[in-house]
């Protein structure tokens, strides 16, 4: 695996695959990895002929009282692991190789993330787009993955890229869970295992909207209180629970199509985002993934 600190060292390494006529896999990471990290890469590896991965803490997307300074770091573990799977290329690079000191450019999605997380983490997804589009352009991949956890960030990237015409395709994992089901995330290391057990709240409460859809109920606003109420049963203070249109993130006035349900909650101070997609035609009601390929033109 070669690795590598600066964008120019990866447009030389990148160009070299070019050569051959490679398909490029790219995943975007802030490092710590885990398994559903490592899900995206193994997806990267089934369809691609070669696969980079990036690390980096991109502080554009961290509030002022956000986690920035404490975000678990484990770069010498992350490089055996990634080294282990048959990655290819790790990009590791440093702010100042990624941002100018001026910030004089940035990339703004409008609409998309102006719902739930948005509502409480002003300028985040301004942060993840920006970012992405500048790895997008540095390492030019055929293919990019990303976790259907962080669905709304998905959705705005997956937006972006079309808007921007960037030559990629998006593609989603599926979440990955503890045997609780709580979604696997690196701030889970913030939570000892009590605390972990009231953080499945969350997917209990996400479980039982989906089984209510299933069982015929179409009214958001009863499925996302009984969200809410599960979850605050186990002593979390909930951010949002909400039921919204899989591709604009808007609030929903009858369940129906592709929906997210969505749901955000605080405990001990660390903030907890889990979700499950849906389509939901008639009586007919599927799991899925929010992917939109339709938005850059490809079949």
């Amino acid at each position: 695996m070669k690795v590598a600190k600066t964008p120019d060292e990866v447009r030389k390494i990148i160009n070299g695959f070019r050569k051959t006529g490679e398909i490029i896999g790219f995943v975007p990471t802030m490092g710590d990895l885990h398994q559903g990290h490592l899900s995206l890469v193994k997806m990267a590896l089934e369809k691609c002929d070669r696969v980079a991965v990036s690390i980096f803490i991109n502080p554009k997307q961290f509030g002022p009282k956000e986690d920035y300074a404490r975000y678990p770091r484990n770069e010498e573990k992350d490089q055996s692991i990634l080294e282990e799977l048959g990655c290819d290329l790790l990009f590791i690079p440093s702010v100042k190789d990624i941002y100018s000191t001026s910030g004089r450019t940035r990339v703004s999605v409008k609409d998309i993330p102006e719902h739930l997380c948005g509502l409480f983490r002003p300028g985040h997804f301004d942060g993840v787009a920006l970012v992405v589009a500048k790895l997008f352009n540095i390492i030019a991949p055929d293919m990019a993955f990303f976790g259907q956890k962080d669905a709304q960030q998905a959705v705005v990237i997956q937006r972006m890229s079309a808007d921007l015409n960037f030559p990629v395709r998006i593609f989603l994992g599926h979440t990955i869970r503890e045997e609780n089901g709580l979604a696997l995330s690196s701030r889970n290391r913030y939570l000892d295992s009590s605390a972990k057990k009231r953080a499945a709240s969350l997917y209990k409460s996400l479980s039982n909207a989906f089984r209510l859809i299933k069982m015929g109920e179409r009214n958001p606003k009863e499925i996302t209180a009984r969200m809410k109420s599960i979850i605050e049963s186990a002593g979390l203070e909930v951010e949002y629970s909400e039921i919204v249109n899989g591709k604009t993130m808007k609030a929903v006035g009858e369940v129906s199509g592709i929906v997210l349900m969505a749901v955000a909650a605080r405990l001990g101070g660390v903030r907890l985002i889990d979700n499950i997609a849906a389509r939901v035609e008639n009586d007919r009601v599927e799991e899925v993934l929010l992917e939109f390929p339709e938005w850059s033109g490809y079949e």
